[in-house]
């Protein structure tokens, strides 16, 4: 995994190609990293997520993912996905791993090589960080995504030691 790095850090000053913010469907910012980066990127993100397209306040459905520019954001792009809320899906682990997933493949539709990326669902969505190291590790680590430097912006050294921990295992 020579190209996946984990930092305890501020993914607002992220200098990558792209940023995967942990959004909420409606993508107009929240709390945790959303709000961070919606706060950091300024208003131009806010009026390039009203302009996406949304269906019942939907603009991105859970596991997936959407692409804009990133505003002030040291980086080309926002990706902004939607992890699953723990407790209220039977199968959060098929959510993460989609939201991962559709969050890399645009980063690569998108010619990125750098991405940033948040520890997504492991705030205020309640996932289990533990396990969902270990998802969002084994996803990052598939072939396809080799050519991207993906660097984890992880909130405070308990979440740090649990990511350098799935690295071992």
């Amino acid at each position: 995994m020579n190209n996946i790095h984990l930092i305890n850090g501020d993914i607002t000053k992220a200098n990558v190609d792209a940023i995967v913010n942990a959004a909420n469907p409606t993508l107009l910012g929240g709390g945790g990293v959303d709000g961070a980066i919606h706060r950091a990127a300024g208003p131009e993100l806010l009026k390039e997520c009203y302009g996406l397209e949304e269906t019942d306040g939907v603009r991105c459905p859970f596991g997936k993912a959407r692409i804009t520019t990133a505003g002030q954001l040291h980086a080309r792009f926002v990706i902004h996905t939607v992890g699953p809320i723990y407790n209220q899906f039977s199968d959060p682990k098929s959510i993460l791993e989609s939201a991962y997933t559709h969050s890399l493949d645009l980063a690569l539709e998108n010619g990125c090589e750098t991405v940033a990326l948040p520890a997504i669902s492991c705030g205020v969505y309640g996932y289990p960080p533990e396990e969902a190291a270990e998802i969002a590790l084994s996803v990052c680590a598939r072939e396809k995504y080799q050519s991207l430097t993906m660097t984890f912006y992880l909130f405070g050294d308990e979440m740090l030691r649990i990511w350098q921990l799935a690295t071992k295992s």
